[in-house]
């Protein structure tokens, strides 16, 4: 039974929380979607440093950088072929050669045009060069 006293919402007022609510979705839910990209570029960047931590590791163990030839995968696997590294870790230096955060292969250079050895992810285009969030991300510029 319904009492005298007891009421509902009116149209109107829930109309008004509904235009409430896509004002703040409106506002809020476009600086929610960037912070994916940002992670994903984050994530890049710390495993570079990862790699480049098990490449000194490398070339501490055996004098010399794996070659481009040989890649990241000489992290991973002892070469077989050009420079065979000596004292090479057996169980490695990394578990295996990751992909960056949107699952392709980094491009490795040794020598390197910036240093010993360069470690690039061309970003989410996938396509070198770029800008904003298209950007490269470099081991010779992350901070």
């Amino acid at each position: 039974m319904i009492r005298k006293n007891e009421r509902g919402f009116t149209l109107i007022e829930i109309m008004v929380v509904v235009v409430i609510l896509a004002l703040l979705a409106g506002i809020i839910i476009p600086k929610i979607v960037s912070r994916p990209e940002e992670a994903r570029r984050a994530k890049a960047a710390i495993q570079i440093k990862e790699m480049e931590a098990a490449l000194s590791l490398f070339k501490i163990d055996n004098g010399f950088y794996p070659s481009t030839e040989q890649g990241l995968e000489a992290l991973v696997t002892k070469p077989a072929s050009g420079e065979i590294p000596k004292h090479w870790k057996e169980d490695g230096y990394l578990k295996k050669a990751p992909k960056d955060p949107w699952d392709r292969e980094y491009v490795y250079l040794s020598p390197g045009e910036h240093g010993d050895f360069d470690l690039i992810s061309y970003g989410p285009d996938g396509e070198e060069g770029g800008e904003g969030r298209n950007a490269d991300i470099e081991s010779w510029n992350i901070e």
